[in-house]
């Protein structure tokens, strides 16, 4: 649920007794798109924010910490990654962030509401100024049958980028979507998926996640915590899968003498969000 009251845009969180707020300049723009409620704000110290059925889901501010972990933790953790799909996106932050890699070769990414994109090309262009990459492949189509109808090891990593898993989402976090990952990916491929709050959700969300992954195939699987200010806690995660092989294992020699900018990743903060708090531990392996 979220309210705009006194130019404060504030997103509560009530079955967890919490909200967050950010001060409002000025309503950009507002759409009900076919599959959700689009809308941009000006705020006065965050930049621009996007809402999406009334969640926040970036501002300019902080967006680099979602995009960079979803991008490089996945990246760094394949030998060699070439073929990559996206699986949402339609901010195109993780796109940008994959197309840093000169090894990448082609990236498919696959957003059901083109709106997203078209918004963000006006108010976050500095997440699209990757777009026009000829490695990029922009798609608007349901995901979850892309992936069912890849052919079979074509991909290396697969990155699901997705909102909470309610509405549209809310089949990317169902082990029959995680089996067909498996199947599309290749012998050495690599899963990421954004996994919500480590306070809120490990019990539940975070959990079935490790579950569900097992159960489609994963060998391995680990969950990497990150700050994000503007998610409920201002704590989030993604957790990754790897078809064999160890998921903590990651290329650090390369992470730690990146070949590009970045402005929280590195082969450091890799390392560190290998590292659990002991309560995540013990749901995780309870």
């Amino acid at each position: 649920m979220s309210t705009l009251d006194n130019n404060w845009f504030t997103e509560e969180f009530s079955s967890e007794g919490s909200a967050f707020s950010l001060k409002i300049n000025k309503k950009l723009h507002e759409e009900q798109t076919p599959y959700q409620k689009l809308e941009m704000y000006d705020t006065e110290t965050f930049g621009n924010l996007m809402v999406l059925d009334g969640c926040t889901m970036l501002t300019t501010r902080d967006n680099f910490l979602y995009h960079e972990m979803m991008s490089h933790i996945p990246l760094f953790s394949h030998d060699d990654p070439k073929k990559v799909v996206i699986i949402g996106g339609g901010d195109c932050g993780v796109l940008k962030e994959v197309l840093k890699h000169p090894g990448v070769e082609d990236v498919w990414q696959i957003d059901i509401d083109e709106a997203v994109t078209r918004a963000s090309e006006k108010y976050f262009p500095e997440l699209c100024e990757s777009n026009d990459d000829p490695r990029a492949h922009l798609l608007w189509q349901d995901g979850i049958k892309w992936i069912k109808d890849a052919p079979a090891g074509s991909i290396d990593v697969l990155i699901i980028d997705s909102t909470d898993p309610v509405g549209p989402a809310e089949g990317l976090f169902a082990v029959d979507f995680y089996k067909d990952c498996h199947r599309a990916l290749g012998e050495n491929g690599v899963l990421v998926q954004q996994s919500e709050s480590p306070l809120f959700h490990s019990g539940n969300i975070i959990k079935k996640i490790h579950s569900d992954l097992a159960e489609a195939g994963f060998e391995s699987k680990h969950t990497f915590p990150f700050p994000q200010p503007i998610y409920p806690s201002g704590w989030w995660s993604c957790t990754l899968g790897k078809k064999q092989g160890e998921a903590k294992a990651f290329r650090q020699e390369a992470a730690d003498s990146l070949a590009f900018e970045t402005q929280y990743y590195t082969g450091e903060i890799h390392q560190a969000a290998l590292a659990l708090p002991a309560f995540m531990k013990r749901i995780l392996q309870g």
